[in-house]
């Protein structure tokens, strides 16, 4: 299977795919962190264009969608304008013509403005300790299925900043890697990259039925 991993600079979610035999592909503006795989540099939608695709999983850039910067929109036009771009460039990834596509972002502009999310996961759920609400938007792709049997919630991990605010942990500032806020923020993680690669690069869906006794 032919799968694009659009906006992805970690080369997470396309490592798992190869490491299941797919001719898995990684596209982002930045150079990829992993050198396991193909990556083409440069900007996706002509990737797109350029050869035939089974599935593309899509992580478009969610600062200007993500509800965390709402207050910063006010009395703000260039912001709005910024936001509505990316609005249109996530819509031009969705519809894309690609029989099967994951649309990755947290809950925000696409909720209200796109229509609901088809599923909304946390890391938890695929066997990483952390909560992270993360919507999926479908399209020719069932809803995962949870890869722990009984999964258990987390209490929601914190960091103080300097001026005493509480932050969650994927707003981290820079992590011991010395990636910068959104770097970290977009990172998938291995549990969730695991499952789509598992569940969505089976041949069929009777797999990952028999393999997961999770709820949708």
């Amino acid at each position: 299977m032919k799968v694009l991993i659009a906006c992805e600079f970690s080369g997470v979610v396309r490592d798992e795919f190869l490491k299941l035999g797919h001719d898995a592909v990684s596209c982002d503006l930045l150079p990829s962190e992993s050198d396991r795989g193909r990556h083409i540099q440069g900007d996706v939608r002509d990737v797109i264009k350029s050869e035939r695709w089974h599935l593309m999983i899509a992580h478009p850039p969610c600062t200007f969608l993500s509800n965390a910067g709402n207050r910063h929109f006010k009395n703000n036009p260039e912001r709005c304008k910024k936001r509505e771009e990316a609005l249109s460039f996530a819509m031009s990834l969705y519809n894309a013509d690609i029989p099967r596509v994951c649309i990755e972002n947290p809950q925000g502009y696409l909720n209200s403005h796109f229509r609901r999310p088809d599923q909304i996961i946390h890391p938890w759920m695929f066997g990483d300790h952390e909560m992270k609400r993360t919507c999926l938007w479908l399209r020719g792709l069932p809803k995962l299925y949870y890869s722990v049997q009984f999964p258990q919630k987390p209490e929601p991990y914190y960091i103080r900043t300097t001026d005493g605010h509480r932050m969650h942990f994927t707003d981290a500032s820079h992590c011991s890697q010395g990636l910068t806020r959104w770097q970290t923020r977009a990172r998938t993680f291995h549990g969730i990259a695991e499952a789509m690669a598992v569940q969505w690069g089976s041949a069929g869906s009777q797999y990952f039925y028999e393999k997961y006794a999770g709820v949708v």
